[in-house]
């Protein structure tokens, strides 16, 4: 049940509409000339029912951060890249190891074979591991996940 508008208004009543309207400035709702304005008749006002004609054009709440029920999505929203958590980055690590080391193994194997049948070859191999690996090694070292910005 609404309070009654003929109540009168407390300092915390008024303060808790002056921080409102503020954040609703910061959000583009009113300029701050409307602000201004607003504000000097929030701390003028003495009843519930005066605080409420002040913001009477505006939401109670952000509708912009109300879920969206399921039926609203649609498909053509660009996707949001989650933040990268710790566990995600060293899984991302460990699956480029993985892969120059598979490589790796691949084009040595076959260096091998060719040196075993005979056939010596320049251990071209190292042009691919090392400096493939040299970056990952950097990569390693000196990357680390950053912490999610609140």
């Amino acid at each position: 049940m609404p309070p009654n508008p003929d109540i009168r208004a407390s300092d915390a009543d008024r303060d808790r509409v002056a921080g409102s309207l503020r954040e609703h400035c910061a959000q583009g709702r009113i300029t701050m000339d409307e602000l201004q304005e607003r504000l000097e008749a929030v701390y003028a006002a003495k009843t519930l029912g005066q605080l409420q004609e002040i913001t009477s054009d505006l939401p109670e709440e952000d509708l912009y951060e109300l879920p969206v029920p399921a039926s609203q999505h649609t498909t053509a929203a660009p996707a949001t890249r989650p933040e990268m958590g710790t566990d995600s980055f060293r899984s991302g690590r460990r699956a480029l190891w993985t892969t120059w080391a598979v490589v790796g193994s691949l084009n040595v194997t076959v260096w091998l074979v060719l040196a075993l049948t005979g056939t010596l070859v320049y251990p071209w191999w190292i042009w691919v591991l090392g400096p493939w690996g040299a970056a990952l090694l950097i990569g390693t070292l000196l990357g680390r996940p950053r912490r999610p910005s609140r």
